[in-house]
């Protein structure tokens, strides 16, 4: 059983990667004092330098797992997701409420990819 774990500290790996399959640690935004469209983005922007890093790209996102903070945002979140998310690549998703770790994070995002065979 071939396991590589990246980045990994006590309590996570950012990445790990089982059997041609990629999955990136909950990420979120880069700065919390923004609106859910900047946290989003910059959220995403964290998922693709992740996605590059282990070896593969939006177009092979098998799942994508979303919270946000509330559904009031879910309008705006989605504007920015469905200019990132490749036209005829979406993976599977779901996206629900939830409670966040920090009272001013309004986003994050769990992202399971393939790896890029070539």
């Amino acid at each position: 059983m071939n396991i590589e774990r990246m980045e990994t500290k006590q309590r996570m790996s950012r990445i790990v990667k089982h059997n041609g399959v990629i999955y990136l640690c909950g990420q979120v935004c880069a700065d919390a004092t923004q609106d859910i469209t900047h946290q989003t983005q910059t959220m995403l922007d964290k998922v693709d330098s992740l996605l590059v890093q282990a070896g593969s790209d939006r177009k092979h996102m098998l799942s994508a797992t979303i919270y946000l903070k509330t559904m009031d945002d879910f309008a705006k979140m989605n504007e920015v997701w469905d200019n990132w998310v490749p036209e005829g690549f979406a993976p599977a998703r779901a996206c629900v409420t939830a409670d966040m770790a920090r009272e001013a994070l309004l986003v994050e995002i769990s992202v399971v990819a393939a790896e890029i065979v070539e």
